[in-house]
């Protein structure tokens, strides 16, 4: 049955992920669509929340076929046989990672406000998508991220596509996904509503869920006095 909208799939996925609660995760979610899951998720397991950025890399001429891929932090993931098959130059490469770059920097500094990005190294890290229809985006997200340190990574989202299930164990050391319909076709068509994820709603979560946090960790310091 199709999940009545993002945040109701959130807590059922959060009801699957309370087993690594103990190891104190950072919930990390990818924009747009993968932030009202995250948050649910984050908010059920008290864990810290923050957006992973990942930009398609188009490639010239044919925008909507992916070279590859950057992510927040620096991160790159290029697809070298597209590139030498295309005839892709480096200048051109460089050119469009500039473009990407410039918009992956706009978005986390209006996502996170102020805020810096959290601190990954060591960290027991679970990426949320609201989806995964191929899984590329959450496939370079976990590539990016394993330079930053981390401990685990768990690659998870309420609904997948089984070959892309299947696609993401080669790459993260779990994945969670509660429903792999044969018949997938599409993310939208397991939600009643999937009306787009807002800039508005992305802002207004990951403020919510730093205050949240703020609050917890004054109050915890405040009883140990």
């Amino acid at each position: 049955m199709p999940f009545s909208d993002r945040r109701e799939a959130g807590r059922y996925l959060a009801d699957e992920l309370m087993r690594f609660a103990p190891l104190s995760p950072i919930v990390l979610a990818l924009p747009r669509g993968g932030v009202p899951v995250a948050y649910e998720v984050a908010q059920r397991l008290r864990a810290r929340l923050d957006v992973f950025l990942v930009r398609k890399l188009g490639a010239p001429h044919h925008p909507e076929l992916a070279i590859g891929a950057i992510a927040s932090g620096g991160a790159s993931v290029l697809n070298r046989q597209i590139l030498e098959f295309l005839h892709v130059s480096e200048r051109e490469l460089q050119t469009e990672v500039r473009r990407q770059r410039s918009e992956l920097e706009r978005r986390a500094q209006l996502y996170r406000e102020d805020a810096a990005a959290l601190e990954l190294r060591d960290e027991h890290l679970i990426v949320v998508d609201d989806g995964f229809a191929t899984g590329a985006s959450m496939q370079v997200a976990v590539q990016a991220l394993r330079q930053s340190g981390p401990r685990s990574i768990v690659a998870a989202a309420p609904v997948a596509a089984p070959e892309a299930c299947d696609t993401l164990a080669a790459v993260a050391d779990e994945v969670v996904c509660l429903e792999t319909p044969a018949s997938f076709r599409a993310v939208g068509l397991w939600y009643r509503d999937f009306e787009q994820t807002s800039d508005k709603e992305v802002i207004e979560l990951l403020g919510n869920a730093r205050r949240a946090r703020s609050f917890a960790v004054h109050s915890s310091a405040a009883s140990s006095h």
